[in-house]
């Protein structure tokens, strides 16, 4: 038995749990080492999503005792941080246990002293980053897996400008958690209060999200399905779409109740076709023009559209945010409403189609590391210098204004409808605006592959692949020579054609980053949130698509 593992366990046994949950630990030290060791080998860290993990007991899952040693710690490090009373406003989504533990969560906030603001029931993450600007709180929390499937919880954790920690805060509060035993929970008492929100916050969250509106052209003849694969975004999005006009919106009904256990489908995630695959047989029947699906907690969105022959098809992120970005541009160039300075921003893992799309308005571009938290660090990074307009990631995230720190699907979903009934009252569709786009800046195809790797063997087998491409290095993927590599946990980039190493001014980072001759960029790096390595593919120009199969090939004979 892993002596580390079982010392955590008898530390554990050692602090105020329930009956129940010390029985289950004296159960799996006397008769589950294995059990044990998954539960116990190691303590959950944050990541590019926060705290995320598989809800089981122990300090390797995401329960009441790790969520109390994170929430503990975030007091101690407000209350070293900031003068005066303290405010904090917390929000959940639709999984088992998250309103549980979001209560549990306010409770200790309130056992140290904090004015809670707790959602009255299940809200939109985006709703939670606007809520923490809108209480000037010192910080907010979201409890939430986003797209994981069901066994997932998790624990976001907000700044006060609504975005999420990026360092040195989020090393900072790590570190107090991490100083935090488990005996040191405040569990109740204190001279905290917990105060519920709720419609005013969304009437005044829909009311700035109703700014985001520049053509009211064919709305009342667009035909939408939505689907919020049994999460929050039932809770706005539809609202939020008649707001803005839409007046055929059809819910897919089966999906509309909030349910942890996502009965319909095997993940809720809306960059999976089967996810949507429901929505997508509605609109066959009922003749719809665009699909809209959002994950759990409403912060990613999914589109599924007819393509040129009228067969549906799934969009993926890096597609949609390519008309998405376009559509925002050209209409505020067009109205001359674009402000100086502007900017959008993407990851290192999004297409580069969004610069050339840029560059046609005159507009710069931001990139950052994956993870939304770095687009919300560069909007408050530029305040008072420059405008943030919109930006995305591949991974279904975008974000239109900055009133909001994280991805929105509430307001993606009504712009990216807009944008769909625009292009209808001008005679094309949704996908021949993206096929216009292609003609314009040449034809981009991206594709990613994960590979999961479960428990602690997995986490190791991820980490020696990385090590494996650090150490011997490949000089051609699919043919075609390696023109340079990019290290963002070193922040070098090495060209091999030119013999030379470069800084990268990124944060540190665990991804590598291979750049090809002909121009095709392919990115390697371990997810902050599941337990897979991710591997990113972009092909540019012709012949895209054979050469991407050769790529994903090599990748996938690893």
């Amino acid at each position: 038995m892993d002596p580390v593992a079982l010392e955590r366990a008898h530390r554990w046994l050692r602090s105020e749990l329930d009956p129940a949950d010390r029985l289950e630990i004296e159960r799996l030290i006397a008769e589950d080492p294995q059990a044990l060791e998954e539960a116990f080998y190691r303590e959950l860290e944050f990541g590019t999503g926060g705290l995320r993990g598989i809800m089981r007991l122990g300090s390797n899952g995401i329960n009441r005792y790790t969520l109390g040693q994170a929430t503990q710690g975030l007091a101690s490090y407000l209350a070293a941080n900031f003068p005066g009373p303290l405010r904090v406003a917390i929000a959940y989504d639709s999984r088992n246990n998250s309103a549980t533990l979001a209560h549990s969560v306010a409770e200790v906030l309130a056992a140290n002293g904090v004015e809670v603001h707790l959602a009255e029931a299940l809200r939109p993450t985006p709703w939670l980053s606007y809520a923490v600007r809108q209480l000037k709180a010192h910080a907010g929390i979201v409890l939430t897996a986003s797209h994981n499937p069901k066994a997932y919880n998790g624990y976001k954790v907000y700044g006060s400008d609504g975005g999420q920690l990026v360092p040195p805060h989020d090393g900072a509060l790590l570190e107090k958690v991490r100083q935090t035993p488990l005996e040191a929970v405040r569990w109740s008492g204190g001279t905290g209060c917990i105060v519920p929100v709720g419609e005013e916050m969304d009437r005044a969250y829909l009311a700035e999200l109703g700014q985001l509106r520049w053509s009211d052209a064919g709305k009342r003849d667009l035909k939408v399905v939505f689907t919020a694969l049994h999460g929050t975004s039932i809770t706005l999005v539809p609202k939020a779409l008649e707001n803005s006009g839409f007046k055929h919106i059809e819910l897919v009904e089966s999906q509309s109740v909030p349910d942890g256990n996502f009965p319909t489908v095997h993940s809720p995630n809306p960059e999976e076709p089967a996810a949507l695959a429901l929505a997508v047989e509605q609109a066959k029947a009922s003749q719809a023009d665009l699909v809209i699906g959002c994950d759990p907690d409403t912060d990613r969105v999914g589109l599924a559209v007819p393509n040129l022959e009228g067969a549906w098809t799934l969009l993926n992120g890096n597609e949609t945010a390519a008309v998405l970005v376009d559509y925002v541009l050209g209409r505020m160039h067009e109205a001359g409403t674009l402000l100086e300075n502007p900017f959008i921003a993407r990851t290192i893992v999004t297409t580069p189609l969004l610069d050339a799309i840029a560059a046609q308005y005159g507009v710069a571009v931001e990139v950052c590391l994956t993870g939304f938290k770095w687009i919300a660090e560069l909007i408050e990074r530029n305040a008072g210098k420059r405008k943030f307009v919109v930006g995305g990631e591949e991974s279904y995230g975008y974000l239109i204004g900055d009133f909001v720190r994280d991805k929105d699907a509430v307001a993606a979903s009504v712009v990216l409808a807009e944008a769909a009934a625009w292009n209808k009252a001008q005679g094309r569709s949704f996908y021949a605006h993206l096929q216009h786009l292609y003609a314009q800046h040449g034809v981009y195809r991206e594709k990613l592959i994960s590979i999961t790797r479960e428990g602690r063997s997995g986490a190791a087998a991820i980490a020696a692949t990385m090590h494996q491409f650090r150490t011997q290095p490949w000089r051609s993927i699919g043919g075609i020579s390696v023109d340079a590599l990019s290290d963002y946990q070193a922040q070098t980039r090495t060209s091999y054609s030119q013999d030379t190493v470069d800084r990268l001014d990124l944060p540190v980072s665990d991804v590598l980053q291979w750049h090809l001759s002909n121009g095709d960029v392919i990115t390697a790096r371990p997810s902050g949130t599941e337990p897979k390595i991710k591997y990113y593919f972009c092909a540019v120009g012709d012949g895209g698509e054979e050469r991407l199969a050769a790529y994903t090939a090599q990748f996938e004979s690893l």
